[in-house]
Order: C-alpha cells, then sequence, then structure tokens
C-alpha cells in the first residue's frame, strides 16, 4: 500500500458510506449554509460551557453520520477522532458517549483528513470494516486556549483568522455506496521559524506546498488530475503565498481549481472572519458538508483535500518556540472514478 515515500494506495477503495456536518450561526449566515445537517442558532448551544458546547457539536455530528449511513452505532469497529483542545478533551469525551473503540489523535487543523487518513487504513487493511472518523472545533473554547476570550474583546490583526464553530465526522466502510477514498499523503513537519501566533496562514503554507509536492512525486499524478485541490484553512494570507510557492516550484496549478476551505466556509468580505476561517471544524465542514455533496452530485469526479495544522500550544508560544506545521492530504474521488 505504500506508494512512494509517504503515500498510501488504499487498493481495497474504502468507501465513505456516511457524513454529517454541525456548525454554530456564523457558519450558517455563510455560503454554505444549506449543506450543514444542522446549523446552532446560538454560539452557547444551550450548553454551560464553550467547552461543553463544541463537545455536542461532535457528539451531534457523530450520531447524524450514523443515520445517514444507515447503520447502527453499535455496528461501529473504531472511532478514531482529533481536535484542538488540550488533551483533545472535546473527543475524549464525546467518544464516551459513543462506546466505540477510540483511538484520539492531534494534528490541530489538519486532524480532519488525519482521521479520514487513519480510518481509510484501517479499512483498507481489514483491520475494520467500518470505522467514524471526526474532528471538531469551536470559536469562543480556541480564542480562550490561544489567544484571548472573545469576552476581553481583544483587537485582531488582519493576518487573523476566524476559528470555524463546527463538526464534521464520516463513516469509512469497506463496501457501500458514496466517495471512495483514492490515497492519502502523511505530511512533514515543516517550520520556517514563524512566531506570530495571529499569522497561521503563512506559518502553514509551506507545508501544505511540501505535502502536495510530495503527493504528486509519490502517486505520478498532477494537478490536471483533480476536479478541485483545497487547503484546508490557509485563508486570505496563506493560500496565495502557497499558490505562488508551487508555481515557482514548477507544479501547475493553473491546470485545475485550487481553492482553500478557510475561504469558502465564509463570505470573507461581508462576515468578519478576518483573512477567513481556520480550526480544525474548517475542513471538516467544508469536506463532509459541501465537497462530498458535489461529488454525490456528479459536479466533481476527483478532489484532494490538503487540511493544514499549525502545531504549536499557547505553552510553546509563551517559550517563544516557532510553530512547526503539517499538512495531510487525501485523495478522494466519485465510486466509478
Amino acid at each position: 500500500m505504500l506508494r512512494g515515500k509517504q503515500s498510501w494506495w488504499f487498493e481495497n477503495r474504502p468507501v465513505i458510506i456516511g457524513e454529517a456536518t454541525v456548525v454554530g450561526p456564523d457558519e450558517g449566515d455563510g455560503p454554505l449554509a444549506a449543506d450543514f445537517d444542522l446549523v446552532h442558532p446560538e454560539l452557547d448551544m444551550q450548553q454551560k460551557s464553550w467547552e461543553k458546547a463544541e463537545r455536542l457539536l461532535l457528539e451531534q455530528a457523530s450520531e447524524f453520520a450514523i443515520q445517514n449511513a444507515g447503520i447502527e452505532r453499535d455496528q461501529l469497529q473504531f472511532y478514531i477522532g482529533g481536535d484542538l483542545m488540550n488533551q483533545i478533551i472535546s473527543n475524549s469525551f464525546a467518544a464516551r458517549s459513543l462506546g466505540v473503540p477510540y483511538l484520539g489523535v492531534f494534528g490541530a487543523c489538519s486532524t480532519s483528513m488525519e482521521t479520514l487518513a487513519l480510518a481509510s487504513l484501517i479499512v483498507n487493511s481489514g483491520a475494520g470494516s467500518q470505522v467514524l472518523a471526526g474532528t471538531c472545533s469551536h470559536n469562543c473554547t480556541a480564542e480562550k486556549q490561544f489567544r484571548y476570550p472573545t469576552e476581553y474583546g481583544s483587537q485582531k490583526p488582519p493576518t487573523a483568522q476566524y476559528t470555524v464553530t463546527g463538526a464534521g465526522a464520516a463513516i469509512v466502510a469497506n463496501k457501500g455506496e458514496g466517495p471512495v477514498v483514492e490515497c492519502a499523503t502523511i505530511g512533514k513537519v515543516i517550520d520556517l521559524g514563524i512566531t506570530d501566533p495571529f499569522n497561521m496562514g503563512g506559518a502553514m503554507a509551506p507545508a501544505a506546498v511540501d505535502t502536495i509536492q510530495a503527493h504528486f512525486n509519490d502517486t505520478g499524478r498532477s494537478p490536471g488530475d483533480y476536479d478541485l485541490i483545497v487547503t484546508g484553512d490557509l485563508a486570505g494570507v496563506g493560500h496565495p503565498i502557497a499558490k505562488e510557492l508551487l508555481l515557482k516550484n514548477g507544479v501547475p496549478m493553473n491546470d485545475t481549481v485550487f481553492g482553500d476551505c478557510g475561504l469558502m466556509v465564509y463570505d470573507v468580505q461581508k462576515q468578519k472572519v478576518q483573512a477567513g476561517g481556520s480550526g480544525c471544524g474548517c475542513s471538516a465542514v467544508v469536506t463532509y458538508g459541501h465537497l462530498l455533496k458535489r461529488i454525490k452530485k456528479g459536479e466533481l469526479k476527483r478532489i484532494l483535500v490538503v487540511a493544514t495544522g499549525a502545531l504549536l500550544s499557547p505553552l510553546s508560544f509563551q517559550q517563544g518556540e516557532s510553530i512547526p506545521c503539517i499538512a495531510h492530504a487525501v485523495a478522494i474521488s466519485a465510486k466509478g472514478g
């Protein structure tokens, strides 16, 4: 299954038989609102804390995914999940509610494709036949942990991004109907020494470029083999940098549509989201809520989702450390593709 140096080729063609997304009010005001399974009208979702609200997002997305797959919860062999919170508490507590054997992972905002890649690996190898992959984020939990509580009202620079309040979950199976996971490229940690936590897009762009190039080198594919390539959350600052670096390195990105989930989930010009969206929920809700629907409608035949993540913590930032970054790519196609 290993293709090249860092890619997995899934010869048994794992299928995404069910997926779901649950989001908050800002995402519900964005251009993709009609593609989400549930939109909460309030950020607190009638919970006693922001952290409990984030957990609820993931629990609901998981339940919707199970329903959409047409299976029962006890038919799942494993759940793979992660989030931005310390000790990935949103997923650990959601896994407690699910009651499914659980593997917790951390890839920061790249977690959506990290979990999908691992779920597909398990299914492709025969170690499981139905595996749930999920992730989530909440604007207020991320602000409180990584920057300042929203109640503080701090002013942010234009390079800052707006953490998506949302959760996405997908069930990968060895048979059934739905889009196929063709292959995955696991990224390397790239650190160019950026220390500004308000410039995540600029910090993550080189990691996205490195993974995209590795994907093409390993698989023998090129941008023209995809109808759409999207990065996870480089947004308005990082995405142009990535595009420029790829073209400079001779990667013909003009042969495809090259987008970014952080620029798709919001109307950046009208909504107050600084440079665009970010967070674990960003690429998750765009991929599972919007892009898979486009594949099912026949609008897209094959896509490459390159989820990006900044692997910093409040502690590392306070100690003056730079921001190591990573990106994981997953190729998804229509079943007949």
